[in-house]
């Protein structure tokens, strides 16, 4: 197999809903084209469980992760740095390439709710992966 093309990073502040299904989209989307992590400034004791259903009604069970802090390495070995939310929780790692997602923080919302911001991410992750691809090749 070949090196990864990237590494990204997802970054939310309680690392329980939109990092995790971006990151759980881009392993599958990415499939080991790129390096994935996702992380919390502030992490949540559990994953969000709309977040986990909504997961598994697309065949991606995430049940098995859990919320993680932000660790310093992390940051330095990421290529992308992608936001969630976290604003000025997230810190800056110099030289990087960010992206802020705009989403709709999933705790709280409904199944249906969880699910458009679901796909809006897919949807943000395929596009991610495939413009990485094309710089990478």
């Amino acid at each position: 197999m070949s090196e990864p093309i990237a590494s990204i990073l997802f970054l939310c502040v309680h690392n329980a809903g939109r990092s995790q299904m971006a990151a759980a989209f881009a392993r599958q989307i990415g499939a080991g084209r790129v390096e994935v992590w996702s992380a919390g400034s502030s992490p949540a004791e559990t994953l969000n469980p709309a977040v986990v259903e909504a997961m598994a009604e697309v065949g991606i069970d995430i049940s098995a992760e859990s919320p993680r802090r932000l660790s310093e390495q992390m940051g330095l070995d990421a290529d992308v740095i992608v936001t969630m939310g976290c604003g000025d929780a997230c810190p800056v790692y110099p030289n990087k390439r960010y992206l802020d997602w705009e989403l709709v923080d999933p705790a709280g919302k409904s199944l249906g709710e969880v699910r458009a911001i679901r796909d809006d991410i897919k949807a943000r992750v395929k596009a991610l992966i495939d413009e990485l691809s094309r710089a990478g090749s």
